[in-house]
């Protein structure tokens, strides 16, 4: 399951020198090929030459076009911080030469740039033009400016390039969403326009152009004496977030305890305990930045190679990300500059398991049927896109408040063309496992069709199909005994459904789901037209024609009679 999908972004750019004869400021974007987006990204900058030297126009505009011309020229693999940072180096050596000669004597400029690769965007900075991030209604400020801190003296630079022999750079990236809004501005928008203001127009929703001409106008309308520039991106589509990106920045993150009730994380602020597996602990919290309640998985050590855990926690964020189905769990999203630890944030979900269902005994047949069908459709919304579950069982089946189902638990799963657990690791659970699987299957469709099949059979009886199993014990696969025997309302196409989808032999279950899930909902419809009331021309057409046939002739002699 690797990165697919094209990265489009909109892009605006408006500058004016305002009261000042000459504009020093620069910008630039170059959006690339469809091939450039996708080894490189895209590269936008804004450069503000200092006034105080010769030729500050020119410095800026040089600037950036060393790093668009620069940019592309470097390996994709070196990654985008250093492909920034290359060519700006150079070019900072040489107009720091330039600088100390009479041509260009002190020139310097600031610089600011994004390089949006993948489904996250990169920033170098150096002096006072600013980034900004808009996002769920808010904006943030990603630089620090390079100035004096006395207050009086804030327009005073003390980092820029050109003004030390080495180029001295802040890095950081942050993880994107669809609809967010990236910004560079000079100090002539900003020193004049508060973050407020700047939030207000980039809210508007106008166009990229719409939005970077509003907010250079508002910075001349409110005074500025300085050149304004604005230069705004809009990330209207992203890449599809592909695993190895992913489990590249969870190696950066550390394990930690899970955090007590009452005690907050990254502004999740813990409010219960909601369950202690063995291989994670789950939390309920608030989200601090929105309000959701959520739950937060942490991961427990005791069993688990901190490898698999990352790889497990990896598959769980990618696939709340990428299936689209109502019946499989979904993530809740989480900016992975936010996060400083391995944890996974999903969305609270108001119901019980499976399991804990049948604790209270058998569900009604018509309530259960409506929930084979669901499960079925989210194992196949899996299956659609090459992905194996591997732990299907009725404690990773949510039923929800509302009447709806949510296939949980992810972290096992098996994804196409990514790196798997080691053999001693692979999942699963005894009772649910098929017979091939013992000898060492790792878990492919037709598993999760045995598996499935196993789970729908406890789902609608209550019993195990091949004996009740205890942890780690391999089950004896002989002759299943048939649903009926422990349910006898249980009708005879559902018996064959799931016994078929359970079988020890691979070659007798159903070719793929898709074909057991149009056996449950044909045999679901099936059994509501019995159970609707049939009019009695069906149940007994002599019956219906005696009585109609009595009733004419009834009308024929009245009619008579009345003559």
């Amino acid at each position: 399951m690797r990165e697919t999908g094209e990265l489009v972004v909109a892009a605006g750019f408006a500058s004016h020198a305002g009261p000042r004869a000459e504009n020093q400021d620069f910008g630039g974007v170059y959006l690339g090929t469809a091939g450039e987006r996708a080894r490189h990204g895209i590269v936008a900058a804004v450069a503000d030459g200092v006034s105080g030297g010769k030729d500050g126009r020119v410095a800026a505009e040089l600037a950036v076009r060393a790093l668009i011309e620069g940019f592309y020229a470097m390996p994709e693999t070196i990654g985008s911080a250093r492909a920034l940072h290359r060519p700006l180096d150079a070019y900072n050596r040489w107009l720091h030469a330039q600088a100390r000669g009479e041509v260009m004597a002190a020139s310097a400029t600031t610089f600011t740039a994004f390089a949006v690769r993948g489904r996250q965007a990169h920033v170098a900075h150096v002096g006072d033009s600013r980034a900004w991030r808009f996002a769920d209604d808010r904006l943030t400020l990603l630089t620090t400016d390079h100035v004096r801190p006395e207050p009086d003296l804030r327009h005073v630079l003390i980092r820029a390039i050109g003004l030390e022999a080495d180029l001295r750079l802040d890095h950081t990236s942050i993880e994107l969403a669809e609809h967010d809004r990236l910004l560079l501005t000079s100090d002539g928008v900003h020193g004049v326009l508060s973050a407020k203001i700047i939030a207000a127009i980039l809210r508007e929703g106008a166009s990229a152009e719409a939005s970077a001409e509003k907010l250079v106008e508002a910075a001349l309308n409110a005074g500025g004496r300085d050149n304004a520039t604005a230069l705004v991106l809009d990330v209207v589509r992203l890449p599809t977030p592909d695993h190895d990106g992913i489990l590249a920045g969870l190696s950066a993150l550390p394990f930690v305890e899970a955090p007590k009730p009452g005690e907050s994380i990254d502004g999740f602020h813990v409010e219960r305990v909601l369950s202690q597996g063995r291989h994670a602990v789950l939390l309920v919290a608030i989200d601090g930045e929105d309000g959701a309640r959520v739950v937060l998985k942490f991961p427990r050590r005791e069993i688990l190679s901190e490898r698999a855990l990352r790889l497990a926690f990896a598959r769980e964020i990618l696939l709340g990300l990428r299936v689209s189905s109502p019946f499989v769990l979904g993530a809740h999203p989480v900016r992975r500059d936010r996060q400083s630890a391995i944890y996974g944030v999903q969305p609270l979900l108001e119901g019980e398991t499976m399991e804990v269902r049948l604790e209270r005994g058998r569900p009604p047949l018509q309530a259960a049927r409506q929930a084979a069908v669901q499960l079925t459709r989210a194992v196949a919304a899996l299956h659609r896109i090459s992905v194996v579950h591997r732990d299907i069982k009725p404690e990773n089946v949510m039923l929800l408040a509302d009447g709806g189902l949510k296939l949980i638990d992810l972290g096992v799963a098996r994804l196409p063309q990514v790196e798997d657990f080691h053999a001693d690791e692979i999942p699963g659970t005894p009772g649910f496992m098929a017979p091939e699987q013992f000898e060492g299957n790792p878990g492919d469709d037709l598993t999760d069709q045995f598996a499935l099949g196993v789970t729908l059979y406890r789902w609608f009886t209550g019993a195990w199909p091949y004996g009740e199993q205890e942890a780690f014990q391999r089950p004896r696969f002989g002759a299943p005994t048939p649903p009926s025997r422990h349910r006898p309302e249980i009708p005879s196409w559902l018996d064959e459904a799931i016994l078929t989808a359970l079988q020890p032999r691979r070659e007798a279950r159903f070719g793929d789901v898709i074909e057991l899930l149009r056996e449950l909902e044909s045999g679901a419809a099936l059994d509501r037209r019995k159970l609707r009331a049939r009019p009695l021309i069906e149940r007994n057409p002599l019956m219906f024609w005696q009585g109609l046939s009595a009733l004419l002739g009834a009308g024929l002699l009245a009619s008579l009679l009345l003559r």
